[in-house]
């Protein structure tokens, strides 16, 4: 099979949605790959369990001079005619050359963040420069698709292809115990900046205690915004939240297993230049039967059928978001009904398969 060279910021032992997108891309190969990314505390351990060459190259990759050396020379000495871009903004700027070094076909995926450079002048430009240089650039949404093919000729719209985040809804379960005689624990996973709403949850937090007796609150993750978000709710609700810190996919999914409702009300910021591109914890939560409450923010209404598997809420209302988690948590039968659907839901628009499938074709491995 050709080998794919993967040239990515954003690959374990870093923690993230885009890693685990990304590590999953290398199984999609069946490991035939080679992997071009930046340096992280832990990573010689971690590579070396690897099946396949991982190059690490600085702190972060950007599309320098040297860089592009690099990614040409890690594609010629390992035999790749196929390229991956882990993320489209800015390392697909690199396509060219690597077309040059012998890359047959080049996908490049775009995330959330390409969204942004949509829509502001210099990174329309660069933008539409990216496209123009591959075969195929991914889009994890409706709502990311929406934002970047405007911006693109209309040739290059004609290489927008869906990938979203694939689920791996065979890791990702419901419990295989019995949970708790009352539902009273949610759980909250992201990455902590003010995107993500974890502050609103913890505001809202307080009056879902008052009328559910005991409720737990449980945020997994790490970021710029913990400090505050500690002394938030160690001031509005003592007690009654725990931060876990950054967990790896097994120590995420316990988490799951251990709640009854995933919350994660998204906002939208910066007048609308940074926004949700689509949100897959609340995907991998409702593949473990979890009802979810969203925020309105970009694509993450897209991983919820509002009022059938979760709610979708206005992202900076807490009263909404009360009342939305005082429902699902005082009433397991609907909580358990919504996560039934959501299961079905994600398994049907989001599982591994269909996404192995989708990035195959499209570097044309089959």
């Amino acid at each position: 099979m050709p080998t794919t060279l993967i040239v990515t910021n954003d690959f374990p032992p870093r923690i993230g949605g885009i890693e685990r997108f990304v590590e999953q891309v290398c199984d999609f190969c069946d490991g035939d790959v080679a992997v071009l990314t930046s340096r992280e505390p832990g990573s010689a351990v971690a590579d070396a369990r690897r099946a396949y060459e991982v190059v690490r190259a600085g702190t972060v990759l950007l599309p320098t001079p040297s860089v592009a050396r690099q990614a040409a020379g890690l594609l010629r000495r390992s035999g790749a005619t196929r390229v991956v871009f882990g993320a489209a903004a800015p390392l697909g700027l690199l396509a060219g050359g690597l077309r040059r070094a012998g890359a047959r076909r080049i996908v490049a995926l775009s995330h959330g963040h390409e969204t942004w450079w949509a829509q502001v002048p210099g990174g329309r430009t660069l933008l539409r420069r990216i496209a123009a240089e591959v075969d195929a650039l991914t889009t994890i949404s409706d709502y990311t698709a929406g934002r970047i093919a405007p911006v693109l000729s209309a040739g290059d719209r004609a290489k927008l292809s869906p990938l979203p985040p694939p689920v791996d809804t065979d890791y990702f379960v419901p419990r295989p115990a019995a949970g708790p005689a009352a539902p009273r624990r949610c759980v909250a996973v992201g990455r902590l900046v003010r995107r993500k709403g974890v502050d609103t949850l913890i505001r809202a937090w307080p009056d879902v205690r008052r009328r559910v007796p005991g409720a737990e609150l449980v945020v997994v993750g790490d970021g710029p915004e913990r400090r505050r978000l500690t002394d938030l709710a160690s001031r509005l609700a003592p007690g009654a939240v725990t931060f876990t810190g950054g967990l790896d996919r097994a120590g995420v999914r316990e988490q799951l297993w251990g709640a009854d409702v995933f919350a994660l009300p998204m906002r939208v910021r910066l007048g609308g230049l940074d926004a949700e591109g689509l949100g897959l914890a609340a995907l991998e939560a409702a593949a473990c039967g979890l009802p979810a409450v969203v925020g309105d923010s970009g694509g993450a209404p897209e991983t919820v059928r509002d009022g059938e598997s979760g709610f979708v809420v206005p992202p900076e209302d807490p009263p909404r978001l009360t009342e939305r988690l005082v429902t699902l948590l005082g009433d397991g039968a609907l909580a358990r009904t919504m996560g039934v659907c959501g299961r079905a839901y994600v398994v049907a628009g989001f599982g591994a398969a269909a996404g192995r499938d989708r990035l195959r074709r499209l570097l044309e491995l089959d």
